[in-house]
């Protein structure tokens, strides 16, 4: 039923900004919240723990952040009674939903790229994860080296996929890639053994584990491929949208409000479980609290 919801909300979107989206979006993002007083947020289902469901709400560390951003939306067009409306997206269609005017930021895990900044743009980084893998407990897989002819899964569309060619290849390893449609499927390949294992950001892979029942079947090896800088997704070319978010991302992190909603999140127990995911800031995302940046990777 939420699925229909879900898909009815966006049609109706697609309907009543239709105007915008046959000029390829030539409203600004201000421009269409004033004429519908409405803001649509793209969010994630499974990214646990920065946007994923729990019941019909989505939640989740990056939820949080952009909830604080819509009000400063609501400020700048000083209108207090913005609808938030809350529309589910994939890997695969984050990017066009944005594009076309469907959502107007993307609230969920994803990484920002230099390759990805030809197509949309990005808040300051929030967010920057280790590419971790897990393996099932009873394998001898101990390290990235041990991955030589083994079926290695990643997410399909996920920088992760770029991120384990270039490491495997570095390495001259003939690791066979796999791409699954979500991260439970992934991790699902590995615990049926269809895969050897699954490599996806530490911090979503921990949140995954922590809250599937398969969870108890894998580890984590030690090895790192590289890091993630996550940050929010807004349209290319709305310099008004991007100072008005850049400037809330400022506020939030010299205030200290991330870094507690950091330790929401990663440090404390979360719903639905009361799962502790216990992993600390790290020396990167610190420095980049004290100097800012959306540079990407």
């Amino acid at each position: 039923m939420r699925a229909i919801v879900c898909l009815l909300s966006s049609l109706m979107l697609l309907c009543s900004s239709s105007s915008a989206m046959a000029q390829g979006v030539a409203q600004s993002t201000l421009e269409k919240v004033r004429e519908y007083r409405a803001i649509y947020i793209g969010y994630r289902e499974s990214s646990v723990p920065f946007s994923y469901m729990v019941g019909d709400e989505p939640m989740g560390y990056s939820i949080d952040i952009c909830d604080h951003l819509v009000e400063a939306v609501k400020e700048a067009v000083d209108d207090p009674a913005i609808r938030i409306v809350k529309v589910p997206v994939t890997t695969s269609s984050r990017f066009l939903m944005l594009q076309s005017g469907i959502i107007d930021l993307e609230c969920g895990s994803t990484t920002n790229t230099r390759i990805r900044q030809q197509q949309v743009a990005f808040g300051l980084t929030t967010f920057v994860s280790g590419v971790k893998a897990v393996v099932r407990k009873e394998s001898p897989i101990m390290g990235i080296a041990d991955l030589d002819g083994k079926v290695v899964v990643t997410t399909s569309g996920t920088t992760t996929e770029r991120i384990v060619r270039g490491v495997l290849n570095t390495r001259k390893l003939s690791a066979r890639a796999k791409a699954a449609r979500n991260h439970p499927e992934s991790l699902a390949m590995v615990v049926a053994s269809q895969a050897d294992a699954f490599v996806i950001d530490e911090a979503l892979l921990a949140g995954l584990v922590a809250s599937s029942p398969e969870g108890s079947k894998v580890r984590f090896l030690e090895d790192n491929f590289g890091f993630e800088p996550y940050s929010v997704v807004l349209r290319r070319d709305d310099p008004e949208l991007k100072k008005i978010v850049d400037k809330a991302l400022r506020e939030m992190m010299g205030s200290g409000q991330l870094e507690r909603l950091y330790n929401k999140w990663f440090m404390a127990p979360i719903p639905p479980k009361g799962i502790n995911l216990r992993i600390p800031m790290s020396n990167l995302l610190r420095g980049l609290i004290q100097n800012p940046n959306d540079e990407g990777n």
